[in-house]
């Protein structure tokens, strides 16, 4: 089974992917996307 994730910019605080992970996992994701808002390379933490 997978659930729907949301990530947040860390710098903005916008919501700006949705992506998948496994239920298993517990820890929560951290990626580092780009951000349209800010224009750069940014972390981005799970939000639900």
């Amino acid at each position: 089974m997978r659930e729907i994730v949301h990530l947040a910019c860390t710098e903005c605080k916008r919501k700006n992917y949705i992506t998948t992970r496994r239920k298993e996992k517990r820890e929560k994701m951290e990626v580092r996307k780009y951000c349209r808002f800010c224009r750069r390379h940014t972390l981005h933490k799970e939000s639900r």
